[in-house]
């Protein structure tokens, strides 16, 4: 036996206590202290979730015992009894992880019913029809949760009842069709696990604690927790809790309540009920519920009770509140509250309104929007030409704002497969479950027949800032599920659909799109942020638009230019060709002559687009052959234009072939066989620098150019010998003092490990660490999605190394070379230029090892801007 302690009464725990009892647990625990109707329990803790795992998927015999001690606990607290005819004990077994993660994880409802319980508690209650609907709901839940025997098979018998009953609700049944189903129940899972339904409710439970610690490791809750970072190790925490029951009759119900409308930020009570059921049937759109305002016509005191819990809960926690109710006979139950899931939109109004409320401080809005979500703010709007011209065919509610466009997917397996390839696909589902979170992932949009907005499609969408419309009933399905009609029309996977989910308007067309605006509330967040973060956000961007795309977005400075990226249209292709089938010096910078004035001519563009912020630059980095064709056809066309002999340029291509060239000919590498390359490139960024300044004396431009790939600190002095000789001579000429940086990308271990003595010579560096982390782990960032999902199944990553730094390895690396680098030059500038550098938990290690700026593709720039401000503020608070 040990002493340390894996369960704790609601009356134990308070809301600080959010890793040991998850979310909801602490939550209830509050709800608790704070005297609200929260009916008793126990958490089961995240301890005892890792601990599970730890000794091999199973429950040891401490935590059991410890489990059974509180289980008698409950019973004397309820005066009710596992099993006792007379008076049952009957509890809800839900999940709930520190992290809200909606729908990815299992409950079981009634737990404790057996054939002789739901015949005593339907003479008990006088109420055979309830006693049995919630028998039959405990069996359906407990085949599907823990023994995996899918809810279609029961969902069928019931499809069946209805039909030969000539019903059309589920509450259209009697209590002999239910007492029925609980019997077909019962054979089904005979059939399909061979062995009978368990009638012990210890039994019972520990296999539903099982089954939510397993949940934790389900397909669906790893791919979330992935997608939101959230670790594996962290684990999730189990509620026990006694029944109250919302479908004891018409007087009873069950809702979902938000105290702010989640997809506008609205202030005021927003929500969902359903009478005579149980929250399941709510949150699963099975049936379309009624508006938490019509609550107030049916029980005008519930409702009151009701809303001063609500005020209370939002001043208390200081955020918008998402919450479960249940109404049993006309009295008012909590059984959960958590800060709300909410649209990009609605978290920014929701912020500034609290500050404005007095409820929060300017410093506490910037921290609790996710950066994330400021991407769905940046999806396209439907360009107002073609919404003019198109007619809806259909209206549903409208769950998830944006625009979305694509053709029809069936299934989350088609969406997703289709969404990597690259096409554009709206997901059309009866209604969506939590098994279809991968699909509603790579969608564009969601649409749904059945379900209301609190519907797991509705809150999975709000989250991913997925355009979604819900609950539109005039949806018909074929049999089969491969075609739909709607508006008269059917549609089949090829045909385009478009959905705007601020109206909940479904065109049967393909609408164009724009981007969207951004509102006063997302610029009065980003000035707070701006004030409070230390860290600068840069953009990479290749071309004037970009550049001016960025500084839009709030840019200050490029940390990346890719100058290759200019090299691939028109006559500059043709240029760089030339130069590369040059045999001679001079043949090479007569071609090289020809790019100097479409280098310069770029670059001046993107610094007269950056108003004077500094512009980092690389020098060419790609092997060479990647700019020659490999097909026959387009050799022999390139041939006759240069006017080679096709061997000959065969011969060319040929000698260039590498057998690795991501770890070849390129780079600086180039530069020190071709030093007239570096050359050029460092002319036109000069005199580029020379003609802007001149154009704008008040600017003071110092130009950062950047010698890619080094990893030996003589091969970099060799570059910077060729960058400042010609760039000095260049800059006695003009007659202009112009300042310039030379520095060099870290991308390469070797250079990491030798940073102090790089540094001697470098005036910064950026961190390239998408070749870093290539370099690092070994592996190619193009080939590596073919096994990573291997990876994922058998636990040994939990995310993309590319999407997301690793801080354990590739980390090291950054961080060894931040001190030997300022070790020789304490005033070195650092930066990240990699994907990385718009990803928040990786900008958080940036501000850790004391990197000066992040840079990022234009479009995530925002959030980098917010995700620095919230690093800071970490880095304040530690």
């Amino acid at each position: 036996m040990t002493d340390h302690k894996y369960v704790y009464e609601f009356s134990e725990g308070d809301a600080s206590m959010k890793n040991l009892l998850g979310g909801k647990g602490a939550n209830l625990a509050e709800m608790t202290g704070l005297g609200m109707p929260v009916p008793q329990g126990f958490t089961i803790t995240t301890e005892a979730c890792t601990q599970y795992y730890v000794d091999g998927e199973a429950i040891n015999d401490s935590i059991k015992a410890e489990i059974l001690g509180y289980v008698a606990k409950l019973e004397a607290l309820t005066g009710k009894k596992f099993g006792d005819l007379d008076n049952p004990l009957l509890v809800s077994v839900r999940s709930g992880a520190r992290a809200s993660m909606p729908g990815m994880m299992d409950t079981i409802l009634n737990l404790g019913m057996n054939d002789e319980v739901a015949e005593r508690f339907a003479e008990k209650t006088n109420n055979p029809r309830f006693a049995y609907d919630s028998y039959r709901r405990f069996i359906q839940m407990y085949s599907d949760v823990v023994m995996e025997v899918g809810k279609s098979h029961f969902e069928k018998l019931i499809d069946e009842m209805k039909e030969t009953r000539g019903v059309i609700q589920d509450t259209d049944l009697t209590a002999e069709d239910l007492k029925e189903l609980a019997v077909e129940f019962k054979a089904q899972y005979k059939a399909k696990v061979g062995q009978d339904f368990p009638t012990d409710p210890v039994e019972q439970l520990f296999g539903a604690i099982k089954a939510v610690f397993r949940s934790w490791d389900n397909p669906r809750a790893v791919y979330y927790r992935r997608m939101n970072d959230i670790p594996g190790s962290w684990g999730t925490a189990v509620n026990v809790q006694s029944m109250v029951f919302g479908n004891t009759g018409d007087t009873s119900g069950t809702g979902v309540a938000f105290s702010r409308n989640p997809a506008t930020g609205e202030k005021g009570l927003y929500g969902e009920f359903l009478m005579n059921a149980q929250g399941e049937d709510v949150v699963a759109g099975i049936r379309t519920p009624e508006t938490i305002d019509q609550l107030r016509d049916e029980n005008p005191e519930v409702y009151n009770q009701f809303v001063a819990i609500v005020d209370k809960l939002e001043n208390h926690y200081h955020d918008m509140q998402d919450m479960e109710f249940t109404i049993e006979e006309g009295k008012l139950f909590m059984l959960q509250t958590r800060n709300g899931k909410r649209t990009a939109a609605a978290a920014f109004k929701i912020a500034c309104d609290l500050v404005d409320e007095g409820q929060i401080t300017s410093t506490q809005a910037v921290a609790m929007i996710d950066p994330k979500q400021i991407d769905a703010l940046l999806h396209p709007q439907f360009d107002v030409a073609g919404l003019a011209a198109a007619t809806p065919i259909g209206k549903g509610l409208p769950a998830s704002p944006g625009a979305a466009c694509g053709k029809v997917s069936f299934t989350a397996e088609d969406a997703a497969a289709r969404g990597k390839k690259g096409e554009d696909v709206i997901l059309v589902r009866l209604e969506t479950t939590p098994e279809d979170i991968e699909g509603m992932h790579y969608a564009k949009g969601i649409l749904t027949a059945r379900g209301g907005m609190t519907s797991h499609a509705a809150v999975v969408a709000r989250g991913m800032g997925t355009c979604c419309v819900s609950g539109l009933g005039e949806v018909s399905f074929a049999p089969g599920g491969q075609s739909f009609t709607l508006g008269g029309k059917t549609f089949t996977s090829d045909d385009w659909i478009s959905l705007d989910g601020a109206t909940g308007a479904v065109y049967g067309e393909q609408i164009g799109t724009v981007p969207a605006e951004i509102s006063g509330y997302f610029g009065r967040i980003i000035g707070w942020a701006d004030e409070v973060r230390t860290m600068k956000v840069r953009t990479n961007a290749d071309t004037p638009a970009d550049a001016r795309q960025a500084r839009e977005f709030g840019a200050e400075g490029i940390g990346l230019c890719r100058t290759e990226h200019m090299f691939f249209e028109g006559d500059r292709i043709a240029a760089i060709r030339e130069m590369i089938v040059s045999k001679t010096v001079e043949q090479r910078e007569a071609a090289l002559a020809k790019l100097l004035p479409m280098q310069r001519g770029d670059f001046e563009g993107i610094y007269e687009a950056m108003e004077g912020f500094p512009v980092t630059i690389r020098l060419l980095d790609p092997p060479l052959h990647e700019f020659l064709p490999h097909d026959e056809d387009d050799i022999v066309a390139l041939a006759a234009e240069m006017n080679l002999a096709v061997d000959d340029l065969k011969a060319v291509i040929a000698s260039l072939h590498e057998f690795n060239p991501m770890m070849g000919h390129r780079g600086c590498r180039l530069d020190v066989t071709y030093p007239e390359i570096g050359a050029m490139q460092t002319r036109a960024i000069i005199e580029a620098a020379i003609n802007v300044q001149k154009r704008h004396p008040e600017w003071n431009l110092v130009p950062e150019i950047m010698v890619p790939l080094v990893g030996e600190v003589k091969e970099f002095v060799f570059v910077k010998n060729i960058i400042t000789s010609t760039a000095d001579a260049i800059i006695a000429e003009s007659g202009i003092d112009l300042k310039y940086l030379v520095g060099t990308m870290i991308e390469i271990p070797r250079a990491a490990l030798t940073a102090d003595e790089i540094a001697k010579e470098a005036e910064f560096f950026s961190f390239g660490t998408n070749d870093l982390t290539q370099m690092t782990f070994g592996f190619s960032r193009d080939d590596a999605g073919m096994f990573l999902d291997a990876y994922y199944d058998k636990k040994i990553y939990e995310n993309d190394p590319f999407a997301r730094l690793d801080q354990i390895g590739v980390g090291k690396l950054v961080k060894t070379a931040v001190e030997l680098g300022k070790s020789t030059r304490p005033d070195i500038k650092l930066g990240i230029c990699g994907e990385h550098g718009g990803d928040p938990s990786s900008i958080e290690f940036c501000q850790q090892v004391g990197l000066n700026y992040v840079s990022c593709s234009p479009f995530r720039v925002p959030i980098a801007r917010l995700a620095a401000a919230q690093s800071a503020l970490k880095a304040q608070q530690a």
